[in-house]
């Protein structure tokens, strides 16, 4: 599963893994690709965070859709 999941990323790029302490990624991973811990963690979660309220806005005037059924218009 994690040899496809690496052959489906080659084309973005990727040269570093970052991810637990699961045997698979240090065996078929090199040491300079892999590092094991969170650390960077926050950093990617927060890019995602920002597109996906970015693409949100395209659609909508407001930062993200209501979660109210009614809708009120002005």
């Amino acid at each position: 599963m994690f040899l496809k999941l690496k052959q489906l990323l080659e084309p973005f790029g990727i040269s570093k893994f970052y991810t637990d302490g699961w045997g698979a990624y240090q065996r078929k991973l090199a040491p300079d690709q892999h590092q094991v811990g969170k650390a960077n963690t926050q950093k990617i979660e927060r890019k995602h965070l920002t597109s996906r309220t970015r693409i949100k806005r395209l659609a909508r005037k407001t930062i993200c859709f209501s979660k109210s059924e009614v809708s009120s218009s002005t």
